[in-house]
This record gives structure tokens, C-alpha cells and sequence, in this order.
């Protein structure tokens, strides 16, 4: 139908479901967020939250996410509240942008996530307006 939009992508990385443990622990209090992801990539994970967070909120994160029994280590800090209001939100989560995560570990984490599958997407696409007026005016 409307075919001609132009559709943008802000991601660096491919999200994956997973439903894996984990430890996510605030910086300033060391008290616990949350034990649960359900999407990872090497930039990040959301996180089902058992306590609140605040956007910009530094976090630590440990979790095991290969078979290799390898455990990762990252600081974060959270990218995104979900407050579990929407009819596909799958309860209050928080998104979490890695801002220290090992090059090495990271490079496992994102071979072993290739055989994932990524999650449904709950929202629809952006629309890159500047690229859609480009595509009219030039025939592209």
C-alpha cells in the first residue's frame, strides 16, 4: 500500500530471544533489578524487572548465555523503561545498553547469538522521512 516509504533501522545489532538467568545489580546500591532476559544482543538486554529503574541508571550484569558454560560480565546502564502497559508488553522491563562489555566476550556472545532467532517485533517500523522524499524525487 504505501510501498514508497523508506524504513529505518537505529539497531547496530539484531536482537535475539532468549529466556536465560542472569544478575542485574544497580551500581549505587547494589540492589537487585532483575534475574531474567528475554532478548539479548551484543549491545544489550531487556530484562524483566523485579524493581524499579530509571533511564541513565548504572547497572553491573552477569549471565551465562552459551552452552560453552562460559559467564559475561558488563556494566550498563538502562537505554528504556517498560512499564507493562501495552497489550503485547510481557510486563515491566528494563533495556539495557552495555557501556563496558569485554571486545572478546562480546565477539562470543554475538558468534553463539547467530543461531537464535530474533524476537516478533511489537511495533512497526520507523519511517526515515528524509530517505522517503529522496526516493520520490530521484525514482529510486
Amino acid at each position: 500500500m504505501l510501498s514508497f516509504l523508506a524504513h529505518t533501522n537505529d539497531r547496530r545489532e539484531i536482537r535475539r530471544r532468549v529466556s536465560l538467568s542472569c544478575r542485574v545489580v544497580r551500581e549505587s546500591d547494589f540492589r537487585l533489578i532483575g534475574t531474567r532476559a528475554i532478548d539479548l544482543s551484543p549491545d544489550g538486554m531487556l530484562v524483566m524487572a523485579i524493581r524499579d529503574a530509571e533511564p541513565g541508571d548504572s547497572l553491573i550484569v552477569s549471565f551465562k548465555a552459551t552452552d560453552l558454560g562460559l559467564w559475561f560480565d558488563a556494566e550498563a546502564t538502562v537505554a528504556r523503561v517498560v512499564r507493562g502497559r501495552r497489550p503485547k508488553d510481557r510486563g515491566r522491563c528494563v533495556g539495557l545498553s552495555f557501556t563496558r562489555f569485554d571486545a572478546v566476550s562480546r565477539l562470543v556472545l554475538r558468534g553463539h547469538l547467530r543461531r537464535t532467532a530474533p524476537p516478533i517485533p511489537q511495533r512497526d517500523a520507523r519511517i526515515d522521512y528524509a530517505a522517503t522524499i529522496k526516493r520520490i524525487a530521484y525514482g529510486a
